[in-house]
């Protein structure tokens, strides 16, 4: 489907890969934070709102009618990398609950704030519908 690009010689990609090969219809995702269908948030948790805007990109890619495997890039904005670092592990396991084990190009951004001044995180993403065969 897509095809994982990793320079010979290069240490692993953890959670990520350094660059993805796609062909077919680009989705571009906008940046979703973590509150549901309705605008309100559920979670005040830095984990809780990031397995929902991960929801919120999984929904998107549900009504185009691609899987997470089609995600080809994302790029996270979060407003405090301690509070991201220390919850590595739950949001791993987050993250697999919501979209498996497929690792796209990933950047991850410290900003000072988010236009919503509740959301700790904003995540935006590219997919790559294949075409049909």
């Amino acid at each position: 489907m897509h095809k994982v690009i990793h320079p010979e010689g290069w240490a692993p990609a953890k959670g990520y890969a350094n660059g993805v090969l796609a062909r077919g219809q680009t989705l571009f995702i906008g940046g979703q934070i973590g509150w549901n269908s309705a605008q309100v948030f559920e979670h005040a948790s830095f984990v809780g709102q990031m397995e929902q805007a991960l929801q919120n990109i999984a929904d998107v890619l549900a009504a185009a009618g691609a899987k997470p495997e089609h995600l080809v890039r994302m790029t996270w904005f979060v407003t405090d990398k301690a509070e991201y670092l220390a919850n590595q592990r739950a949001v791993g396991e987050a993250y697999r609950r919501v979209l498996g084990r497929h690792f796209p190009a990933m950047t991850m951004v410290v900003v000072a704030g988010l236009v919503e001044d509740a959301a700790l995180l904003e995540i935006e993403a590219t997919a790559v519908i294949p075409p049909a065969p």
